[in-house]
């Protein structure tokens, strides 16, 4: 498990301890003209009612841990962590922990005059300028850019936020453009049961041998369904949300200690090493030895 995800836990177990009402605590990570980037921590589990707010600026907020339903005028949608929340300002959403307790997101906010300037920059008309989905699953081109806030998060300075949030703006116009809406409103509530402990499962122990009959067991599913259902929630395959898990958790440990490559590739749950170096530089552009050179300055 990441420091991340680790934080997130000592946070859910202080709050069970003291007996007290799930929060949301946001730290400010960076800021400009037009922007902002927040650590948004938040402790709400089943027991908690789902909360409603209202998007004050344009929202990208990236799952580092944890997992929550989210629910906007543009439809509904399982956050897990590697996926993105979409929110458009001035709508008003709701968040909930019917079957996971607590997620960490780190939450870049822009003003609709500075987004829409992004957007045309980036060659986007301005009628797509606004979220048409409320989710991004966890693909391959957000791998950089949530590894690269991850970092942020656990050292500051090592992140240019300016330039992140510019990357993360451009990324999720250009990726929610090409995707349908999302709507979870039409998965059924067995369905989130289900799968919600097989998102804990794989998120605290990515490097476990978990294959698709393992998870369809602990899941109480055929293979078959498993698959169907599981895709349905996320948004992507459990091969792809576990190889990703697996790629976040090395990166995170690239970025932060001196272990060995070879060591934190068997670690994170990759066999062979050259398959590792493959997977990891298809995902972030780059060799794990380039990329820790780059995350450290």
């Amino acid at each position: 498990m990441g420091k991340i995800a680790a934080d997130l836990e000592r946070a859910l177990a202080r709050r069970e301890a003291e007996g007290v009402k799930g929060a949301v605590t946001p730290r400010v990570l960076a800021s400009g003209a037009g922007w902002s980037v927040d650590d948004v921590l938040c402790t709400s589990g089943p027991h908690d009612k789902p909360f409603e707010e209202r998007h004050g600026q344009v929202c990208v907020a990236m799952v580092t841990a944890g997992a929550f339903e989210y629910r906007s005028p543009a439809g509904a949608g399982l956050m897990t962590p590697g996926a993105v929340m979409l929110g458009n300002a001035g709508t008003c959403f709701e968040c909930g922990h019917r079957h996971h307790a607590g997620d960490r997101c780190v939450a870049f906010r822009y003003t609709p005059g500075y987004f829409e300037q992004i957007a045309a920059d980036a060659g986007i008309r301005s009628r797509e300028a606004s979220f048409a989905a409320v989710r991004i699953p966890p693909l391959r081109p957000l791998a950089p850019l949530i590894a690269a806030a991850c970092a942020g998060v656990m050292s500051a300075s090592s992140v240019a936020w300016d330039e992140l949030a510019l990357a993360v703006a451009g990324q999720a116009l250009r990726l929610s453009a090409g995707m349908p809406a999302t709507d979870a409103r039409g998965v059924p509530e067995t369905a989130l049961a289900r799968i919600a402990p097989i998102l804990r499962l794989i998120d605290s122990a990515p490097d476990d041998a978990l294959n698709v009959e393992r998870l369809a067991q602990h899941a109480g599913l055929s293979p078959y369904h498993f698959l169907r259902t599981f895709e349905r929630v996320t948004g992507v395959t459990p091969h792809q949300y576990l190889l990703r898990a697996r790629l976040r958790a090395a990166a995170q440990r690239l970025a932060q200690e001196h272990t060995k490559i070879v060591d934190i590739a068997l670690d994170c749950g990759f066999n062979d090493v050259s398959n590792f170096n493959h997977a990891f530089r298809a995902e972030f552009g780059a060799s794990p030895r380039a990329y820790r050179v780059r995350m450290r300055g």
